[in-house]
């Protein structure tokens, strides 16, 4: 068994996510549907999250490169999406997150972003992670679902060999057959011996591909997954949150409504602090 041993807390401007650390929300839409959809959504959550004590960090992607169909929704680019994420930051005074699918966007990203986030598609794409790492930003590395726990120490020392000490890793489950997920909470503490650990509780109720042109989900089990992975020691929650779930644009089976937030970051935060 490899030996564990706990990681520097990672520093986002004035919030630090790690050992010692308190409870950190990553949340936001999907992707941005509009510069005022995003501006609202961004004041919504950080309300809620401010009432809760839980600092934010505020996500949205400007382009969602990995969708299933062609023909689906992949937001505004890279030009008008970072610019509204700006105007998020300027607004709102929460730190952004968005993903990056190019090594190309890495460098103008990070002029804007303070957390650059790789999908769990592409967390072995050595050139994407490099770049990443070498704008000096934070870096979130989702956990492929391809991926073992310990496989993604490969991927944080990419990130920091290329000039990034701040690095976060995200569970988000792990494929299961065909078109199913399933966490596994031992790879929690696991990846903790790396970097601290966000968990990502809406992707982690998907279907990948089970509505046809688009992943199905079970929304429902969200707090269930919230709640456990925190008591398995999670750092972070990663949510994506809509205000009119139905209509989003992007994962409209798995968001969780803007207005069932409040309570389950009311739950999270007990079972964190009765995890000491």
């Amino acid at each position: 068994m490899n030996q564990q041993h706990s990681p520097q807390p990672v520093r986002i401007r004035d919030i630090q996510i790690g050992p010692g650390c308190g409870l950190v929300l990553l949340a936001g839409p999907c992707v941005i549907e509009s510069r005022e959809h995003t501006l609202r959504m961004a004041e919504g959550i950080r309300r809620i999250a401010s009432a809760a004590g839980v600092p934010l960090i505020f996500k949205a992607s400007y382009d969602k490169a990995n969708r299933s169909s062609a023909a689906s929704f992949r937001g505004p680019g890279l030009e008008e999406g970072l610019a509204i994420l700006a105007e998020v930051k300027r607004e709102t005074g929460v730190p952004v997150v968005s993903d990056i699918h190019e090594a190309a966007h890495a460098r103008p990203a990070g002029e804007v972003l303070d957390v650059l986030q790789i999908p769990a598609f592409l967390c072995r794409q050595t050139d994407l992670l490099t770049a990443a790492g070498q704008t000096g930003r934070a870096v979130n590395v989702k956990k492929g679902q391809f991926m073992s726990p310990e496989e993604m120490r490969l991927a944080v020392e990419k990130v920091r060999a290329a000039g990034s000490p701040n690095v976060l890793l995200t569970e988000r489950g792990t494929f299961f057959g065909y078109g199913r997920l399933v966490n596994d909470m031992t790879a929690i503490p696991r990846m903790s011996a790396y970097a601290p650990v966000v968990f990502d509780a809406t992707h982690s109720c998907q279907l990948p591909g089970q509505a046809g042109t688009q992943s199905g989900g079970q929304p429902e089990m969200v707090p269930t997954l919230a709640k456990a992975a925190i008591a398995a020691g999670a750092h972070a929650l990663f949510l994506e949150v809509h205000d009119d779930p139905p209509r989003a644009k992007s994962d409209s089976a798995t968001v969780w409504p803007l207005d069932q937030l409040a309570g389950l970051l009311e739950g999270c935060v007990k079972v964190f602090a009765a995890r000491g």
